[in-house]
């Protein structure tokens, strides 16, 4: 399984720079087209997303992606109580709970 980012040429940069080699470009025009052809290859086991970028998509189809399980698709960005339900959502457990919750 490989791990796949799809984003703007900005966005995707860092993460070629890291060594990325599955790089989907999109933009607004052609960003349903691209997750869609993401989503679809079998060797993705990962897909890191801009999470604004999903604003692209219709609201069907931003479900539908982000209930993916393969893929599983992590959008990056966002703020922490965002990114406490998505660490809670992949690992079934709240890792930011405290005793007082």
């Amino acid at each position: 399984m490989e791990i796949a980012v799809i984003g703007s040429d900005e966005f995707v940069l860092g993460f070629r720079l890291a060594g990325l080699r599955r790089v989907f470009v999109a933009g607004r025009e052609n960003y349903q087209a691209k997750i869609a052809e993401a989503m679809s290859d079998k060797n993705i086991g990962i897909l890191a997303v801009d999470a604004k970028d999903l604003e692209f998509l219709p609201p069907n189809v931003k479900s539908k992606v982000l209930d993916s399980i393969q893929p599983v698709v992590v959008p990056v960005g966002g703020d922490e109580s965002d990114l406490r339900e998505k660490v809670k959502r992949a690992i079934g457990v709240d890792l930011y709970k405290t005793e007082d919750e």
